[in-house]
């Protein structure tokens, strides 16, 4: 079996030619997505930063432990509180102690060119330089805030003595010794530094001043900080957020008690204590989360593309296994041929995939990197199963690709050599038609019973990437038996056009079908998965947008410059006294509720004034009212644990703190942005991060407009209408949820590519005879690469045709589910995209198809007519 393998190897090139570039290339993409995937299964190990030469490094406790009848489960907390007065005096007698305070500090310095960093020494000290040609320092009210063309760097402060716990060594000047003076960090290679003697001003929670930079140290990385006197951090911010103690972690432990709600750190540990420590791990989430999708996507893309190859191959080949009936071959040395010849394939293909994949998978780091899709210092590690992995991954898919074909093979009659017309006329076999029935009612009844269960889960990434993929292969299942009816509605027109060749295109479409559906379906798949990947996403983000402008009411909505930073208190309080203005003024925060006594559940929440919430906004609410929220109630949503109006549940807030609450309201699901909402009190030390303003009935719009906008301007606030909001929050605002959306379609559009060009240029070469004969009739050269080119079109038609109904099938359940939700929201069909992926199908099949033919052409059409295979 083995020898007749490879002689019809030999015989038939071009069919293994396309068989191998096809696999090769589905097992390189699985190899390099692999090895890139590998790497994200552990962030790189990193020591502690802030507090690496401190012996020992005591805060609160930041994880919340709850004992369960499963045992304890723990769960990290928003806001963590600070070291009190009276531990850090207990501990004081134990040794040195030294208090770290972290606050915002944001530096402005002038911008006007590339060399231009800050007003320099001299007269003109007092403020920074808005332009090399400012000779005159501001003063008054013009000092308070920024002047245009100043940009605010987002740092952190600590006081000066902690910095030895880095450490931090200074590189220019000294150490900060008045309230005025401050040392920074600069960063290498982060633009240009800021020197000893530069004046610059400051932005605290305690108020905008201008300061003198009297001493720099090398940045580490990490952070970009400032670092002030003792005093000074203190007066800016009061609470002690971390301690150094220079004693024995043993005797501190004990001087402080088993329940005192500190964390003593001390080694790796004190690694917590560095700013966002889980950064590394969170960063590589997304990241594992894309190149998963991308894996599984490549790897259904190229299993298919290679079955529909074998399937097509076999099926060309009947006249080939009817001869070799005829001279006493038997069925079962008919299939081990096939697979013999499969299983070539598959070893050869694979092995060279898998080298394809390891030259490829540090570009696609790489590129992922470049693109913002993967941390910088994201890079492959030494792994070597992901190759193993594709090379029999690749095995396996030929080998299982061939099997079908395989039966049918053996099954050929010896009357099939007798046979001339290509026809493909035979109805499915009961098989395929079970496989194509149960596959379709799982892609049908899946997510219809979701929808009656649980909406919210068809909107999860996990959900709208797989649900696609039932319908594809059923669609598949069934392209014998809707080629014809959907190749004879695309070719309707064209058939009733003067001359004869619309009429071949019809005729040759219906009679060509399993070449026809070995064209339709690489394009069936990725229309399928284009339309329905960037249609769930654009329909998501509408949605989403439609939600935040029905529930936002408030004419004004004030959020920090820098994400996550909070308000500054003097913008708050000037809000507040704005004359006209009706302020609610929120706090991000979180609350967690033990689920079923074995795990906790947290959710984003948002601290609020009950009587101003109901002035700038309308939540979607089902039940209770908002007007009940108070101190010992809150507000959820349908997907919490208890929606009965007045049932208590015990929750953990933002900072540890345990609270029964009232259930005052139950809002929509919606799309998941219908958090919980409770009151300032059980805010959990979270700051002000967001105020919607809504302007007074009779109050002058442009006048409180002015009075936001002073304030922001003198703050560094970013004040923004309903509209900026909305359109700022709305669609396209997640740049790299579309980057990577873009990369796995380009996978699926790359195997479509090969597919398309790999089956055309078999079917066409396959038809030689054909062609001449069409030219013995009277057709010119161009007339039949004309309706070559036209065929190959219409196919693409038909997969485009099909994965247009799946993708439609898709965004309706997505449609629905928001329905179910309480979002009402257009589907957003991505034209667009879909048009780019149809008309690049469709040139690529054409010239697929065009080329093999052209060639055939120039030998004499009675030298073809007259060739035996």
């Amino acid at each position: 079996m083995l020898m007749q393998a490879l002689r019809g190897m030999r015989t038939r090139w071009v069919t293994f030619v396309g068989s191998f570039v096809a696999l090769a290339l589905g097992v390189g993409l699985i190899a390099a997505t692999g090895l890139a995937l590998a790497a994200t299964f552990d962030a790189p190990e990193r020591g502690p930063e802030r507090f690496a030469a401190a012996p020992v490094v005591v805060r609160a406790a930041d994880h919340l432990r709850v004992d369960t009848p499963t045992g304890t489960r723990s769960k990290p907390l928003d806001h963590p509180g600070p070291v009190g007065p009276r531990t850090a005096d207990r501990l004081a007698a134990l040794g040195r102690t030294v208090e770290d305070r972290t606050f915002p500090a944001d530096v402005t310095v002038s911008r006007t060119g590339p060399d231009v960093t800050a007003a320099r020494t001299g007269a003109d000290t007092r403020e920074p330089r808005t332009g090399p040609d400012t000779t005159a320092p501001r003063t008054g009210a013009d000092a308070r805030g920024p002047r245009p063309g100043q940009a605010a760097e987002a740092r952190v402060g600590h006081p000066w003595p902690v910095a030895a716990a880095a450490p931090y060594r200074l590189t220019s000047g000294r150490a900060p010794a008045a309230p005025g003076e401050i040392v920074v960090t600069n960063r290498p290679g982060g633009g240009a530094p800021l020197r000893t003697g530069d004046r610059v001003l400051v932005r605290t929670p305690a108020g905008n001043a201008p300061r003198t930079v009297v001493g720099t140290v090398a940045g580490r990385g990490f952070e970009d900080a400032v670092f002030f006197t003792d005093d000074e951090a203190a007066r800016i911010s009061p609470d002690i957020d971390a301690l150094v103690v220079h004693a024995d972690a043993t005797a501190v432990r004990r001087a402080l008690g088993p329940d005192s709600g500190m964390d003593v750190l001390t080694g790796h540990d004190r690694r917590r204590a560095d700013p966002d420590p889980d950064r590394d791990a969170r960063a590589l989430v997304s990241v594992n989360a894309l190149l998963g999708t991308a894996a599984g996507i490549t790897l259904f893309v190229s299993a298919a593309v290679v079955a529909s190859t074998f399937s097509f191959a076999v099926a060309q080949r009947r006249r080939e296994f009817g001869l070799l009936r005829t001279v006493g071959a038997t069925p079962g040395q008919i299939r081990r041929t096939v697979c013999a010849e499969a299983v070539l394939v598959g070893v050869l293909a694979s092995a060279a995939g898998s080298w394809l994949g390891a030259g490829g998978a540090p570009l696609l780091v790489g590129r992922m990197t470049e693109a913002g899709l993967a941390p910088p210092w994201f890079a492959l590690g030494d792994a070597s199963w992901p190759l193993h992995t594709a090379f029999w991954t690749g095995v396996f898919v030929a080998t299982a690709g061939a099997l079908v074909s395989c039966h049918r093979a053996g099954r050929t009659a010896p009357t099939e050599a007798l046979r001339e017309a290509a026809v493909d006329s035979r109805v499915m076999p009961a098989s395929r038609w079970a496989a194509a029935v149960l596959v379709l009612l799982a892609g049908l009844g899946l997510p219809a019973l979701a929808l009656a269960v649980d909406p919210g889960d068809l909107l999860g990434r996990k959900s709208y990437v797989t649900r696609p993929m039932l319908l594809v292969v059923g669609f598949a299942l069934l392209a014998p038996v809707l080629v014809r009816p959907v190749g004879r509605l695309l070719t309707w027109l064209p058939a009733r056009l003067p001359g004869a060749i619309g009429v071949l295109l019809r005729e040759n479409t219906a009679a060509g079908v399993r070449r026809t559906a070995a064209v339709a379906a690489p394009v069936l798949i990725t229309v399928a998965l284009a339309a329905t990947l960037t249609g769930t996403v654009a329909t998501l983000e509408e949605a989403r947008t439609t939600e935040a402008r029905t529930a936002t009411t408030a004419d004004f909505v004030v959020t920090s410059g820098h994400e996550g930073r909070p308000l500054t208190p003097d913008f708050v309080e000037r809000a507040r006294a704005v004359e006209g203005a009706v302020v609610s003024v929120s706090r991000s925060t979180a609350v967690t509720a033990l689920e079923e006594d074995t795990a906790l559940v947290t959710s984003e929440a948002r601290a609020v004034d009950p009587a101003r919430l109901a002035a700038v906004s309308e939540l979607p609410v089902t039940a209770g009212r908002l007007s009940d929220l108070d101190d010992g109630a809150i507000v959820v949503n349908e997907e919490w644990l208890t929606t009965r109006v007045g049932d208590r549940v015990t929750v953990w807030l933002g900072d540890g703190r345990k609270a029964s609450l009232r259930i005052a309201a139950v809002l929509a699901t919606g799309t998941g942005d219908n958090g919980v909402y409770v009151t300032r009190r059980n805010a959990g030390g979270a700051g002000v991060d967001r105020i919607d303003v809504k302007v007074a009935e009779g109050a002058d719009r442009r006048a409180v407009a002015a009075a936001l906008h002073t304030a922001g301007a003198a703050t560094g606030t970013r004040v923004t209408t309903r509209a900026e909001w909305l359109a700022a929050n709305g669609q396209g605002t997640n740049g790299q949820t579309r980057t990577g959306l873009r990369m796995i379609l380009g996978i699926a559009l790359l195997c479509t590519a090969t597919a398309l060009a790999n089956t055309l240029v078999m079917a066409t070469s396959d038809r030689v005879r054909d062609l001449a004969v069409l030219r013995l009739a009277g057709a010119t050269a161009p007339q039949v690469l004309r309706l070559v080119a036209a065929e190959a079109v219409v196919a693409v038609g038909v997969g485009a045709f099909l994965g247009g109904v799946v993708a439609a099938v898709n965004l309706l359940v997505v449609w629905g589910a928001l329905v179910l939700l309480g979002v009402m929201s257009a589907v957003v069909v991505p034209w667009g995209t879909l048009g780019l992926v149809v008309a690049a199908a469709a040139l690529l099949a054409a010239v697929s198809a065009v080329l093999p033919a052209s060639l055939a052409l120039r030998t004499r059409p009675v030298e073809l007519a007259g060739s035996r295979e």
